[in-house]
């Protein structure tokens, strides 16, 4: 964006912490594994920014999050399962307190997305039990609707972990576009998501198993989350 002499960055860090999920292409969905307290590897890329826009939701939501004690490939390393809001918690901590050291809010304006929804259980919004967004071509119009693809315990980690951060003198804007995404069942990327891989005739006679229920489609909602998000830096 020469004209506006700015540029704009997009770094992976899924789960904001070093992980074994770091690498965008290869990493480790259904078995992850944190440096809870490690944060550098990312945070070398944030330092100077103008303005930093942080999220992290999906990738936590298994049961347990294996954390690591040690170094990847270190023969002394120590292993430990924590329930995840727990493991959520401590890596929102460690994050919190790299802003404290490295931040100042008179350089660098701070915002954090809350979380994305996911519209995979039909039941949800009085839908065919089994099925999920597949063939969803309306809104939900129920006023103030939540489904199960929010997590409301993990919002109010964020929210405490913003709060904190305050009283200490930074200030973290929250960008709520978890409510107004709840209503828009119709959105997701669903049978049309491009595939690595071709699905199997058995796949496609079934495509409620493979409708992508979690990713939007572009364009779509999330071009109003960036109308939110440039209407907030504007009035900064």
């Amino acid at each position: 964006m020469k004209e506006y002499n700015a540029s704009i960055e997009f770094h992976w860090a899924p789960l904001l912490v070093e992980s074994n999920s770091d690498d965008p292409v290869k990493h480790r969905q259904p078995d992850r594994i944190i440096r809870v307290g490690s944060i550098e590897k990312h945070a070398r890329h944030w330092t100077n920014a103008d303005v930093l826009v942080f999220n992290s939701y999906i990738w936590w939501l298994n049961p347990t999050i294996k954390i690591l004690r040690g170094s990847f490939g270190s023969p002394d390393s120590i292993y430990e399962e924590i329930e995840m809001l727990q493991s959520y918690e401590m890596a929102l901590k460690t994050w919190s307190d790299w802003l404290q050291i490295h931040v100042n809010n008179s350089n660098t304006h701070l915002f954090w997305v809350s979380m994305s929804p996911f519209h995979s259980r039909s039941e949800d919004w009085g839908g065919t039990p089994g099925s999920n967004c597949y063939n969803e071509t309306e809104p939900i119009f129920k006023y103030g609707y939540r489904g199960s693809g929010s997590d409301l315990n993990m919002m109010r980690v964020v929210e405490k972990t913003i709060d904190i951060l305050k009283t200490k003198g930074l200030e973290v804007k929250l960008l709520n576009i978890t409510q107004l995404s709840e209503y828009r069942k119709d959105a997701h990327s669903s049978i049309y998501r491009k595939r690595w891989v071709p699905l199997t005739e058995e796949q496609l006679s079934m495509p409620t198993s493979y409708a992508d229920c979690f990713h939007w489609c572009l364009p779509g909602v999330p071009d109003t989350w960036n109308q939110l998000l440039y209407a907030s830096i504007f009035n900064i």
